[in-house]
Parts: structure tokens; sequence; C-alpha cells
């Protein structure tokens, strides 16, 4: 009897999924109505970013002759910089040593201050630009900001590496 009631249970579940597939459950068919949307989206015209506007192409090329001045005069005071740090590698913090290779490392950051205002001003032209949705020149104003961070960055690792030298605060 037990065993009888063992089967009985054991099936009761096997019913309730033939059931379900006998056909009370929903078509999954395709409707008449779900082929409605197949339907390619109409083009949208693009129309590409046209020549530099005149009045910005004597700012951009403004920027990057600052941008060259600020990397010349990068280029200028690095070895400077670079030998004084050296200098004061095993220096105490506040020794004489240690102020004049901080201060060489100022002079650095500064050198280089054309740079990058010149970037920031760049910066500024194309978020405005992409704003507005003025987009023509943008990728001139991309590829000379593009060139512009590239010498930033490469500045920020040549001062990180010279304040890695020294001991800190």
């Amino acid at each position: 009897m037990k065993r009888a009631h063992l089967f009985a249970v054991m099936l009761l579940p096997l019913s309730a999924c033939a059931a379900t597939q006998a056909g009370d459950a929903p078509s999954l068919a395709k409707r008449p109505v779900e082929g409605r949307f197949d339907v390619a989206p109409p083009p949208v015209a693009v129309t590409p970013p046209g020549p530099l506007p005149t009045d910005l192409a004597g700012r951009l090329r403004r920027w990057e002759s600052d941008g060259a001045a600020g990397q010349q005069a990068f280029a200028a005071e690095r070895s400077a910089a670079a030998s004084l740090v050296s200098a004061a590698a095993g220096a105490p913090v506040a020794s004489e040593r240690w102020v004049v290779a901080q201060q060489a490392i100022s002079r650095l950051t500064a050198a280089r201050a054309p740079l990058t205002a010149a970037l920031a001003d760049i910066d500024r032209l194309y978020l405005d630009r992409s704003i507005d949705e003025q987009v023509d020149g943008l990728p001139d104003i991309y590829a000379l900001r593009d060139r512009l961070a590239d010498l930033v960055s490469t500045q920020d690792a040549v001062i990180e590496a010279l304040n890695a030298q020294l001991p800190e605060q």
C-alpha cells in the first residue's frame, strides 16, 4: 500500500506537466500584429563636419604656438631640475638642497604654463562647440587638443618622477 501511494505521489507532478503541454498554454507562434514593426527605420542624414571656420583658425595656430613654447621652456628647465633633484635625493626635508630641488620643480611646472593654458582654452572651445552642436572644424580642434594633451601627460610623468625622488614633507 505504501508503495502504491508513493508511486501516485511521484506521478502527480508529471501529470501537471502533461496538462500544460496539452493545450492550456498560449501558443508561441508569431502573431500577425508582431510583424508590423519589422520595418527598417528611415535613414538619418548626418552631414559631416565642414572645414574649420576662419575665425577659429587663428586661435588654433596661436594655441599650437603656445603649446610649442611651453614644451620648449619645459625642456630647457628639465635637465637643471633633474640634476638639482638628484643632488637632493638623500637630503632631509626642509634642508637647503631639498628646498632648492622643490624650487626647481616649481620652475619646471611654471615653464609649461603656456601649454597648459592652451589646453584649457581648447578644451573649453571643444566643449562649447559640442554643446552648441557646431561641428564644423571639430576634427581639427580635437586633433590639436589630443596633441596638447599628450604633451601635458608626458610632462606630468616627468614632474611626478622628480617629486618621487624627494622625501615628502
